[in-house]
């Protein structure tokens, strides 16, 4: 089985909609998405500190 539809199993399943709604409610906080946005920014090089 692929990688791609082990995560989709995993996404489908109570445990797999259980870490999605977590993940959700985390990036919806703004503190947490600003982290969130400075991770990316410095993964894509757009502002990130080098």
């Amino acid at each position: 089985m692929s990688l791609f539809k082990k995560v989709a199993q995993f996404a489908k399943s109570p445990q797999g909609r259980m870490v999605i709604n977590q993940a959700k409610k985390y990036a919806s906080d703004p503190k947490n998405k600003h982290k969130i946005d400075q991770v990316k920014n410095k993964l894509f090089g757009k502002g990130g500190h080098r």
